[in-house]
C-alpha cells in the first residue's frame, strides 16, 4: 500500500494492520485507524488540534533529524506510553516548488502563524507523512491551531491523491 493510501486510510479510520519499517529513531504512523478531534486544553500536555515540539527525523537518514512543530491529531492509543500521531509543520514555502514535492509524494498545505513560531513565520503542514510521537518525545507544547483551519487539513489529508 503506498504512503498516501495508507495515511489517507488512517485518517479515515480504516484499518491497515501492521505498518512496515518501524523503528524506535523513525517514527511512523501506528497500525489501526487515527480519527483526528479538535480538542485542545490549556493543561501542559499535547491535545489533538495543538501544535507541540518534537524530534522529528529525516526520511532520507532516520538516525537524524530536528525538532520542529508538529500538528497533533490523535492519541496513537490507549495506553500512557503509546503517544500521539501527528503532522509535521515547516516554515519553508512549498507552493514556489508544489509541482516538484507532489511528483515526489509530497504535498503540503499553508496554515499560517502561530504561537509554535517564536517570529512569526508562515508554516506549511505535510499532509502525507504522519508521524509518532512517544511521550517522551514530545519537548513542549506550542499553541493550539484555529479550528477551521485544523479541519481544512483533516479534509485535505482525506482528499489525498492514491
Amino acid at each position: 500500500m503506498s504512503i498516501l493510501r495508507r495515511v489517507a486510510a488512517l485518517i479515515s479510520g480504516a484499518t491497515s494492520g501492521t505498518t512496515s519499517g518501524t523503528t524506535a529513531t523513525a517514527p511512523t504512523a501506528p497500525a489501526g485507524g487515527v480519527s483526528p478531534r479538535y480538542a485542545p486544553e490549556i493543561d501542559g500536555e499535547p491535545d489533538p488540534g495543538e501544535v507541540v515540539w518534537a524530534w522529528v527525523p529525516y526520511e532520507d537518514d532516520p538516525s537524524q533529524g530536528k525538532d520542529r512543530p508538529v500538528l497533533v491529531l490523535d492519541t496513537a492509543g490507549d495506553g500512557e506510553a503509546d503517544g500521539w500521531v501527528g503532522l509535521m509543520l515547516s516554515s519553508q514555502d512549498h507552493d514556489r516548488d508544489a509541482a516538484d514535492e507532489a511528483r515526489h509524494g509530497r504535498y503540503w498545505m499553508d496554515v499560517g502563524s502561530g504561537g509554535w513560531d517564536s517570529q512569526g513565520r508562515p508554516s506549511e503542514v505535510r499532509l502525507d507523512r504522519l508521524i509518532h510521537l512517544r511521550r517522551d518525545g514530545v519537548r513542549r507544547e506550542g499553541a493550539a491551531l484555529d479550528a477551521r483551519i485544523f479541519a481544512e487539513v483533516v479534509a485535505a489529508v482525506r482528499g489525498l491523491p492514491g
